[in-house]
């Protein structure tokens, strides 16, 4: 069996989570990296035979916008597709809905879903250094359950319509520390960061935080008063330890 992993991972936790679960089923692993802003994605190939695992991050409650425009672009040719919507320790609302509708119009017969943790890509405080090893036993654990169990009617919870998508103004600006390696611009998923000045676009940036984690000068930031005023709303939420979730 070959597996096919479609990911959208700007700093990496969402990319944790699916390894974590991939380990629970055999098989050669194909990854998709719907990050990659120079690929032709309605090139890719599914097979009817793979077995797909669709794992996007949660922003907000809702898919990143261009993760859900660059999925559309893929054929699923019928293929079981497994829904992972990773997200921050606060709630994912309507996302694995959205992923599920996403994956269905692709031509994905979609078999299950699992909602999984990871560390808060904007407040790292939240749900620090998940997932941990006892997350990774649970989504080995959840990929196993889904290929014994699985149906093409999983109870995937969400509400339609989609709620409002938004940036909440958390754009990483560059500071005086840059020393102009361009990094930041190349690996954008979005493009949204000038490649002379190197400063984000607010209007294309999706807050992602990539150019931030990866800036070897730590060169990049956001707003602090802003930043500190988000993570004190979040707290009483996201403090508290969340689990995983398997929707068959």
């Amino acid at each position: 069996m070959r597996i096919v992993e479609i990911i959208f991972s700007p700093t990496g936790g969402t990319e944790k989570v699916a390894r974590a679960f991939a380990e629970g089923w055999e098989g050669e692993v194909k990854t998709i990296d719907l990050a990659d802003t120079e690929k032709d994605f309605s090139a890719c190939v599914v097979d009817e035979d793979d077995q797909v695992l669709i794992a996007l991050p949660s922003f907000g409650g809702r898919v990143p916008t261009i993760a859900t425009e660059r999925l559309s672009r893929i054929a699923g040719n019928g293929a079981a597709c497994t829904l992972i919507c990773v997200y921050g320790n606060r709630a994912f609302e309507g996302t694995l809905a959205e992923m599920e509708d996403t994956a269905k119009t692709c031509g994905f017969n979609v078999v299950a879903a699992v909602a999984a943790i990871a560390e808060h890509s904007i407040f790292p405080q939240f749900a620090t250094g998940r997932p941990d090893a006892a997350d990774a036993a649970q989504l080995r654990g959840f990929a196993r359950r889904i290929a014994e169990e699985a149906t093409d009617m999983p109870a995937i919870p969400g509400n339609r319509p989609y709620k409002q998508g938004g940036r909440g103004g958390l754009v990483p600006q560059p500071t005086d520390a840059c020393v102009g390696c361009g990094l930041c611009a190349r690996e954008c998923p979005a493009q949204a960061i000038d490649t002379e000045s190197f400063a984000a676009n607010p209007e294309t940036c999706i807050g992602c935080m990539r150019c931030l984690r990866i800036c070897s000068v730590n060169a990049r930031e956001v707003n602090a008063a802003t930043v500190a005023a988000k993570a004190e709303e979040l707290s009483p939420i996201c403090a508290l330890r969340k689990e995983n979730e398997l929707f068959l």
